[in-house]
């Protein structure tokens, strides 16, 4: 829309430089015999672009009005943005672009009440790399409940872990069948790419799927949107690190230190289940967040 207001004005603007030209030349040709001496074939040539140029402009406010009587749309189909946060010092919670903030209103979350020491402890699945059972140990024995997004293949792989999850009061979110680009697909496909999911998890648990994370952070309106009409809350995330990549783990102690130094209230903490050293840090993280005043929520209650 914007575009196409700012050539209008540039052609309104020469179209009206060329009018005025034109009349000073005309008038000036009733005074001045040296005006009357001009170039005809050039004049004429001005003439002919300046009915080219009343055109063009009747063309382009037709197609203005045309756009400002339309529905305005609601969706950037071909944008794809990338999910992140901007942190802030002394446990204060973070923040993300206004547009980003704008975009997820009523649709999803990447933060829960700022004002309450309440968090929430979410983990992505798109394989397992044998460090889930140590993870459900861990969150057990401190009474702990979690998130876990999980993607086709994961739930084809590991039924009985999905099944433990579910049976332990563990949230099974859905990070998509094949965790593909999803502003990348059709609307079609992002609509199987979320029933496929759900449909699987709720043949293992007798539940379907309500809490969607894009995968690879990647997303537009048009896939929120579609997101929400499936009965979707789109979980993002307020705290996150480079775990995901096995052989460059960065050991318990960083993984402890990142959770504890970042820690703020509301906070939506991402983790990776592959990695080891959030599988050896985690026991630690919960003893010592519950130390400092914080309590762990379901997503339900975000």
């Amino acid at each position: 829309m914007r575009k196409h207001l700012i050539t209008f004005l540039a052609i309104s603007i020469v179209l009206n430089l060329c009018l005025a030209g034109t009349s000073f030349f005309t008038s000036a040709g009733n005074y001045s015999n040296d005006i009357e001496k001009q170039d005809t074939t050039q004049l004429e040539q001005l003439k002919i672009r300046i009915e080219q140029l009343k055109k063009e402009k009747q063309l382009l406010k037709e197609r203005l009005d045309k756009l400002q009587s339309a529905t305005p749309l609601e969706t950037d189909d071909d944008k794809i943005y990338n999910w992140y946060f901007m942190r802030k010092e002394g446990h204060t919670p973070p923040t993300t672009e206004p547009l980003y903030l704008e975009m997820i209103k009523n649709r999803g979350h990447f933060l829960g009440d700022t004002n309450k020491k309440k968090i929430f402890l979410t983990f992505d699945e798109g394989y397992e790399n044998g460090y889930t059972v140590k993870i459900l140990n861990t969150l057990k024995n401190n009474n702990v409940q979690a998130a876990f997004f999980v993607t086709g293949s994961y739930v084809k792989k590991n039924p009985e872990l999905v099944k433990r999850m579910a049976d332990e009061g563990h949230i099974i979110g859905n990070h998509s069948n094949t965790h593909p680009s999803m502003p990348q697909l059709s609307d079609k496909e992002i609509k199987q790419e979320l029933s496929t999911v759900s449909s699987m998890v709720e043949d293992l648990t007798g539940n379907g799927t309500h809490f969607f994370r894009p995968p690879r952070g990647q997303f537009n309106s048009r896939v929120l949107k579609l997101a929400d009409e499936q009965g979707y809350s789109t979980i993002f995330w307020s705290m996150a690190y480079r775990d995901w990549i096995t052989d460059d783990q960065p050991g318990e102690e960083t993984a402890y230190n990142f959770v504890t130094d970042n820690i703020h209230n509301g906070a939506v903490i991402l983790l990776h289940a592959v990695s080891q050293s959030n599988a050896a840090a985690l026991d630690n993280i919960i003893k010592e967040l519950k130390k400092q005043g914080y309590s762990f929520a379901s997503l339900n209650h975000i």
